[in-house]
């Protein structure tokens, strides 16, 4: 995979260097992924690579999420028997599915911040098996996954594994559902457990439930292997912490992107334009190597469009712990009203939720 590393140039006059060299641009990053990396991603993302079930924080007024870690613990557990490619082998010869002995799916149900990646991620990190033989993605990855390798393919990559765990399942793209759900039927039928989560809005009364509904529903012909697991409880982002800082200057936030080495320095309308000529599979790879993201100009989203695909590269922010400073709007008045009212308003709440909390991972770079 090659990406470039050019810069976005020297700094405008009056306002000189600070370090040997100005700041990188995404703008000006191309990236191309081979299929084989993002199968070899397939893992949890860096802010989750050390979490444990031991390092998860249930709430005490939340007894929801103290079950959560000792169901999963044991769902964990239960899968250390009968590697799910031998049940492949098997049906070479009876040409029959495997019968399933119970669920062999969890499927996390609760809202915003409540720790469900936390968990996902401890149950990756807890099967006994080696990592070649678990994948761990995000619903838009797996489907970038098909895109690249096929749907044939997908599966013969995936059917030897014992353990696919999917973050932030998306049931708003009617045509992405199906695709997904026959896939992991496929899967399911080679012995491959599964376990998946997605997000609710907040505040909403019987807002698990109504999820859990839907995912079912969703998922057609699967809903038999998924024990829904619900997990109650406030964003852990903001629970006790203080607010997220405001927006800086221009002058604050160049400044410190000069300062910071790593640093990425790029004019918010510029970076959204940009965006729209790269795929979204891609977005990680645009970051790599990246400190941190300094962006000037802030406002709001002009189109859904253009917003779902910062929701991927918020996304891709936070699985990668980046620091993102900023001008101009706040986070949360990036989308509209109608935005937020709309189908695909559980992804703009994740982002403004991750993208807050990235802004506040950010905010001792203007100190230094």
């Amino acid at each position: 995979m090659s990406t470039s590393l050019s810069t976005s140039g020297s700094a405008s006059s009056g306002r000189p260097p600070i370090a040997d060299a100005g700041p990188l641009a995404l703008c000006a990053r191309e990236p191309r992924v081979p299929a084989e990396r993002l199968v070899a991603e397939m893992v949890p993302p860096p802010r989750f690579d050390s979490v444990r079930f031991d390092t998860y924080d249930p709430d005490p007024d939340q007894p929801s999420q103290t079950e959560a870690v000792s169901v999963l613990s044991g769902f964990a557990a239960g899968l250390g028997g009968a590697h799910a490619s031998g049940a492949a082998k098997r049906r070479w010869f009876s040409k029959k599915p495997t019968a399933s002995t119970g669920p062999r799916g969890v499927y996390l149900d609760g809202g915003y911040g409540v720790g469900k990646t936390h968990l996902l991620a401890s149950l990756w990190h807890a099967t006994p098996a080696e990592p070649a033989l678990k994948a761990f993605g995000t619903f838009v990855e797996l489907t970038n996954l098909v895109g690249a390798l096929g749907f044939q393919q997908t599966v013969q990559t995936l059917g030897g594994h014992r353990l696919l765990c999917i973050d932030e399942f998306e049931l708003d793209d009617p045509g992405d559902t199906v695709l997904v759900s026959s896939l992991l039927r496929r899967l399911v039928e080679q012995g491959v457990a599964l376990a998946a989560t997605s997000n609710t809005l907040p505040g909403k009364l019987g807002e698990g439930r109504f999820a859990a509904a839907d995912f079912l529903r969703e998922i057609q012909g699967l809903s038999a292997h998924f024990r829904p697991l619900r997990i109650d409880g406030q964003d852990y982002r903001h629970r006790g912490l203080p607010e997220a800082p405001a927006p800086y200057s221009d002058e604050q936030v160049t400044k410190a992107a000069y300062a910071t080495p790593g640093a990425s320095l790029d004019d918010f309308p510029g970076l959204l334009e940009h965006l729209a000529k790269v795929h979204p599979s891609r977005y990680g790879a645009l970051t790599d190597g990246i400190a941190a993201v300094c962006l000037t100009d802030v406002g709001p989203v002009p189109d859904q469009s253009t917003a779902l695909r910062l929701v991927v590269l918020a996304d891709r922010l936070y699985d990668r712990e980046i620091p993102v400073l900023a001008s101009g709007v706040p986070f949360d008045r990036l989308f509209s009203e109608e935005m937020l009212n709309g189908g695909y308003r559980k992804k703009y709440f994740r982002a403004i939720s991750r993208l807050t909390a990235l802004a506040r991972d950010a905010k001792p770079l203007v100190s230094q």
